[in-house]
């Protein structure tokens, strides 16, 4: 399977989600304010003349090159599909995905049945060290 994906299956044998190997990430990563300036969408002309943060490319480049799997996932609409594509590839990202249409806002509450991990971006790229937080997460030891 692509990516070092593992087939999966449920207790009935039945084909489930596959899963990355151990060790391999699947990093979503936006694109305005997180490896650029913070450019709206009311705004494309400026897209195309951001200049890319020197250090998120590096350690972004640095993911890919240990196998990890970049995938951009951006709130910029899909009219801006090509002109975004054309900037990553000038500013020699490397990636194996963009994701356009993020909702807008934030505040993002990502509900899903893998493993997520969230790490929210204050301005400055440095390698990720493990911390430990508070989440909300569903009680599934709750009775009916």
């Amino acid at each position: 399977m692509a990516h070092g994906l593992k087939e999966l299956y449920d207790e009935d044998g039945n084909h489930i989600s596959p899963q990355l190997g151990d060790g391999v990430k699947n990093y979503l990563i936006d694109i305005d304010g997180t490896i650029t300036e913070d450019v709206p969408n009311e705004e494309p002309e400026r897209m195309v003349t951001c200049e890319p943060w020197e250090d998120a490319r590096a350690i972004i480049n640095q993911w890919y090159d240990e196998g990890h799997i970049i995938t951009f996932f951006t709130s910029r609409t899909s009219d801006t599909r090509e002109v975004t594509l054309a900037w990553l590839d000038k500013h020699e990202f490397k990636y194996h995905g963009l994701l356009m249409n993020k909702p807008r806002g934030g505040n993002y509450h990502w509900i899903d049945n893998h493993i997520v991990r969230a790490t929210r971006f204050k301005t400055k790229w440095t390698p990720l060290v493990k911390k430990s937080n508070v989440i909300e997460v569903f009680d599934n030891d709750l009775e009916d």
